[in-house]
């Protein structure tokens, strides 16, 4: 029996060993520094149904080397014997080993190259509140195999912060053991950062307070490498033999990682600068102080346009928890926070599982080749969204992996049998025989982060990586090779040309300023205005970040026209594109060479006949009817058309703005089919066809019912206003003596609106019932008009007077 330490989740043990003996599933929930990571895998090594290998799936490879380093050393081996790991560039097992650590992503290639999980008599998947996509699939593909295939397979699901039921009811109603954790006080403290401070400012500032007021190492949760290497930066300084500055991120070496977590030496101290990698899974003895940015980078995936690009994002309230009580661990501990205490509650209570916000098509293509088309047929925690899905089979179409009926195609078959990411698995497998060791370098590269450096360009880093032999690169390069197969040739193909076999969307054209692209999937992407690739015409783009309209491209490689030509050939379309060009008013014609939304060649040419108006009438919908040259004459037509829709209603033409824009085809383009300025739509066009939308029944009446002009009973001929309240006629009123009905229009069913004026021309009275002003008001009008125009008619009884517009005649 092997002798274990004593800690919280020793007290649970055998309650778990026996659930898991009579249910066969069991799920363990218990906080950081329970233990369960190594302690679980190490006392089931005794129970009566390990009778092969135990399988410890971890989210990441800094925590499977950890937890199997520290279970090798409670059995007094090295890793190898009894407990070994296996991930994707390195892998320490024997014939002795009985625990296996793997990796998420290496579980489920274990899985679905063998169903059966031959030898394996358990399988623990560990930190599963961490939710990641791999952890997701491989719960449900190990579900599928205990259900059909594998009724013995004990199944373990171990988690700090999650909601156990539900995960118990996945697993058919399986019991919930829980534990205590060993955990410390930890004294929680919020300072918030200014917006208009970058957060590695913030931190460096943070750090060098809680340096000189705490005591034990510090731990600080920044959002990525760039942020960490910028605060290591500020931070260089105070680095001393009693004080090391070490940063923690996926991309760095294992080596170095494993540095970063080891306890510092006697009498010093440490500063860990962290990406989310340090939330769980592991202990750094020694931290006493944690400084939480409160950020975080996550992929968001666009269903819509089909790209996943890095965000930062908010921590959500249970990683914030997660966070602090790092400095808990091994004693009392503070957490300084760089926000306001009550901003905690506007969190999100968890983290967004991956499965509703990542790209699926890399499950997509796993669950064919399980033998499932649609994912949502297998026991997932959270079904994946139909949207995604959609995406993903698109995807996989587009690339040759799946057949319409959903199933593998032979080249689906050839990309699932490398370990990469779809699109990455089709640019090894479609690159030429003499290319694909170059085309698998390129794929390691970018799965592998900090491979190569970390240059924008990818042949920039491709080239170091081939040159470099430390590190990494070894076992790197020997991955590639084994994805590349035996005889595979490393001619010196371009770069841009083997991404895009598998980013063929991706492909971007120049735009605008320098470093500014369009990719073919009409998105936008921004370089450095500084780096090489920003003056190329053509890149194409693998990794992007932040908002979708101008992303930051983080890595791509630059490609001729001629290579898209021959590499894409299939995708290139060649189209004559018509459209209206603001700047000169006219339409414009080109013939284009494009794939998607990159346009890789183009010519004008002349504007093919009838097309003209159709792109002119495109640019009256987006820009709208004032674009248009009305003149006096046509804004007039149109006024009095108006006034007639609203008096009379139909069949009177609705001229408003969004009638004559829903309807240009009808009532414009017949009048310039051929037009392609628009200074070919002249004020004579356009009052022609307003006019040819008057039913010809009623174009006679026209005048009739809305005339230009009235016609005054002195002879004159004085035009009417057609205004939002109504027509209106401004007239001299002495010209409308005599009149003893009000005038009117529509056959007499709208008064005009009469704005009454003195000889001078200036207004005195507005009426719409003339023969109530002159049975009343014009008393005091006429009093007031006789002393200012003298030697005027000012008669008492205007409506039977003479009109005129003169003075009286000289005596």
């Amino acid at each position: 029996m092997i002798s274990l330490p004593n800690l919280p989740v020793s007290d649970v043990l055998d309650e778990l060993a026996r659930a898991l003996a009579d249910r066969g599933a069991a799920v363990l929930v218990a906080p950081p520094g329970a233990g369960k990571t190594t302690l679980v895998p190490l006392h089931l090594l005794g129970a009566s149904f390990a009778t092969a290998k135990i399988v410890l799936v971890e989210p990441r490879r800094l925590a499977a080397r950890a937890a199997a380093r520290r279970m090798a050393e409670l059995l007094g081996e090295d890793v190898g014997g009894t407990v070994g790991w296996r991930m994707r560039l390195d892998t320490r097992v024997s014939a002795r080993t009985r625990i296996e650590v793997v990796t998420e992503g290496v579980f489920t290639r274990m899985i679905l190259a063998d169903p059966e999980l031959t030898g394996i008599s358990a399988v623990i998947l560990d930190e599963f509140h961490e939710r990641s996509l791999d952890a997701d699939l491989s719960l449900a593909l190990a579900l599928d195999v205990r259900g059909a295939l594998r009724e013995d397979l004990r199944l373990l699901v171990m988690s700090a912060t999650l909601d156990g039921a539900r995960v118990a009811a996945l697993l058919g109603d399986a019991p919930v053991v829980a534990s205590l954790g060993r955990s410390f006080p930890v004294a929680v403290r919020y300072r918030e950062r200014p917006a208009a401070v970058a957060v590695e400012d913030a931190m460096a500032e943070a750090i060098r307070g809680v340096l000189a007021s705490e005591e034990g190492s510090v731990l600080a949760f920044l959002p990525g490498q760039r942020e960490i290497e910028r605060a290591a930066e500020r931070l260089a300084s105070l680095a001393s033999p009693t004080l090391a500055i070490m940063p923690l991120f996926g991309a760095m070496e294992g080596a170095a990682q494993d540095r970063a977590i080891r306890p510092a030496p006697a009498g010093t101290r440490k500063v860990v600068l962290a990406t989310s990698i340090a939330e769980t899974s592991i202990t750094i003895d020694g931290v006493g102080v944690v400084v939480d940015s409160g950020l975080r980078r996550a992929p968001v995936f666009e269903p819509a346009t089909g790209l996943s690009r890095l965000e930062t994002v908010r921590v959500s309230q249970a990683g914030a928890d997660q966070r602090a009580g790092r400095a808990g661990r091994t004693g009392p501990g503070v957490a300084l926070r760089l926000w306001r205490e009550e901003q905690t509650a506007a969190m999100a209570a968890f983290d967004v599982p991956e499965i509703l916000s990542s790209d699926l098509s890399g499950l997509v293509l796993d669950c064919a080749a399980w033998g499932v088309a649609d994912p949502r047929d297998l026991a997932f925690l959270d079904p994946p969204p139909e949207a995604a899905l959609v995406e993903a089979r698109a995807l996989l179409r587009d690339l040759g992996a799946l057949g319409e009926d959903g199933r593998l195609t032979g080249e689906g078959e050839a990309m699932r049998a490398l370990a990469l990411p779809p699109r990455l698995a089709r640019m090894v497998t479609g690159a030429p025989s003499g290319a694909r060791l170059t085309a698998a370098r390129l794929a390691v590269l970018l799965t592998e982060r900090g491979l190569g450096g970390t240059d924008v360009d990818l042949a920039e880093r491709l080239r170091r990586f081939e040159w470099e032999t430390g590190g990494r690169n070894k076992p790197a390069d020997a991955l590639a090779r084994r994805l590349a197969g035996p005889g595979a040739g490393n001619l010196p193909e371009e770069a841009g040309a083997l991404l895009a076999l598998g980013f063929p969307d991706r492909v971007a054209a120049a735009r605008g300023a320098r470093g500014s692209f369009v990719l073919a999937n009409g998105r936008g992407g921004t370089v450095d205005p500084i780096s090489p690739l920003a003056g190329e015409p053509f890149l194409v783009v693998a990794e992007l970040q932040g908002a979708a309209r101008a992303a930051r491209i983080l890595s791509a490689a630059a490609v001729s026209r001629e290579t898209l030509e021959r590499v894409l050939a299939s995708r290139v379309v060649s189209e004559t594109a018509t459209a209206f060009d603001a700047a000169s008013g006219e339409v414009r014609a080109r013939v284009l060479r494009r794939i998607g939304r990159a346009v890789l060649a183009e010519r004008p040419v002349a504007v093919p006949a009838g097309e003209g108006g159709a792109a002119l009438a495109a640019a009256i919908r987006e820009r709208g009817l004032d674009v248009l040259p009305f003149d006096r004459k046509t804004a007039d037509l149109r006024r009095r058309l108006g006034f007639l829709r609203e008096t009379l209603c139909e069949p009177w033409p609705d001229v408003s703005d969004a009638a004559l824009v829903a309807g240009l085809a009808d009532w414009l383009l017949p009048f310039a089919p051929n037009a392609t300025r628009l200074a070919e739509l002249s004020g004579d066009v356009l009052f022609e066809a307003l006019r040819a939308l008057v039913p010809a029944d009623l174009a006679r009446r026209l005048d009739e019912f809305a005339p230009t002009h009235f016609d005054a009973p002195t002879g004159s001929r004085l035009p009417i206003r057609y205004e939002a309240e109504g027509p209106v006629l401004a007239v001299r009123v002495q010209e409308l003596f005599g009149l003893k009905r009000h005038p009117a229009l529509a056959g007499g069913r709208l008064p005009l609106i009469l704005e009454l004026l003195s000889p001078a021309h200036r207004p005195i009275q507005i009426t719409r019932d003339l023969p109530g002003f002159w049975a009343g008001s014009w008393r005091d009008v006429r009093a007031d008009l006789r002393g200012r125009y003298p030697k005027h008619p000012w008669p008492e009884d205007p409506a039977n007077a003479e009109a005129t517009a003169r003075a009286k005649p000289r005596a």
